[in-house]
């Protein structure tokens, strides 16, 4: 007989992973007419926000490694996306600056949010209660960047 802790269905991991694939799928349809992945559009939402960012602070914010980040950021500056640059004051640190066809890609891509959102929504998740989901996922999230202790017993 298995233990109840073993069982799919009781797995918060397997909801949140599964949730996340099929998020992506969604974003699929919509960011590849203009060729992009959801990677590169969670970049892109990172640099409209505050563009000219080190790729580090980027990498950070998306809560991945540097070396997953560069080579999506080198495909985006082959694109004509993005440039990126050494520093002014630190030559290490590589810039990464929007260009006129990034910026553009904002305006081109103003229905997206909207039309995630309102595949989302549904009985449980309306949006008044997607300020406290955010906050829920906020925390797990926070939770899950501290290293986990494993208890052996």
């Amino acid at each position: 007989m298995i233990k109840e802790e073993f069982k799919l269905d009781n797995q918060l991991c397997f909801r949140l992973y599964t949730a996340s694939r099929l998020i992506s799928q969604a974003y699929h349809p919509l960011l590849s007419e203009y060729g992009l992945t959801y990677p590169q559009y969670l970049v892109l939402l990172v640099l409209w926000e505050k563009d000219a960012q080190p790729v580090n602070d980027i990498a950070k914010r998306l809560f991945l490694e540097t070396n997953t980040v560069t080579p999506l950021l080198q495909r985006m500056e082959k694109e004509g996306i993005l440039t990126r640059s050494r520093g002014k004051k630190d030559a290490r640190q590589m810039i990464v600056n929007l260009t006129e066809a990034g910026i553009g890609l904002m305006e081109k891509l103003t229905n997206v949010p909207g039309t995630i959102a309102s595949s989302v929504l549904c009985n449980s998740i309306t949006e008044e209660t997607i300020p406290g989901l955010f906050c829920m996922l906020d925390d797990i999230i926070h939770r899950l960047s501290e290293p986990v202790s494993v208890d052996k017993e």
